[in-house]
């Protein structure tokens, strides 16, 4: 099945990167915290769309080599893939908002899965790459 959008759970340090949607009522999750990442543009891999776009959104160049788990899901919507990459607490002072989002700001990861305003699907992808995560370096 063909893929239609990526988003990147990218930590700085021990913080993960999350932004602000916008608060449009057509747009979803208007006003929630997001991972960069989406939509899919011409034949690009799922790695280069979600890598363009944290390119495009918050200014931050990743590699690919960078990206240390990632896994596909089923949405109503098509195939998303979920990524995560860890750079290192330096890399903040490279961070610039793009022109999508209200703001940005660096949480523990916790902070996002409990969260009210999270996207609810990607607190629980999160969730499921820190719990491989930790199972993997315990």
């Amino acid at each position: 099945m063909t893929f239609n959008g990526a988003k990147l759970a990218l930590f700085i340090g021990d913080r993960l990167l999350v932004i602000e949607r916008d608060a449009y009522p057509h747009i979803p999750y208007p006003g929630h915290w997001d991972f960069p990442g989406g939509g899919r543009e011409g034949a690009e891999t799922p790695e280069t769309c979600a890598l363009r776009e944290t390119k495009e959104e918050v200014g931050l160049l990743v590699q690919e080599a960078d990206l240390v788990w990632r896994r596909s899901y089923a949405r109503p919507n098509g195939v998303v893939w979920f990524f995560a990459a860890h750079l290192p607490a330096v890399r903040r002072r490279d961070i610039q908002l793009g022109d999508e989002g209200q703001s940005w700001a660096l949480v523990p990861p916790e902070w996002y899965i409990a969260h009210d305003l999270a996207v609810p699907h990607f607190a629980g992808y999160l969730q499921a790459y820190l719990s491989q995560r930790d199972s993997i370096t315990a």
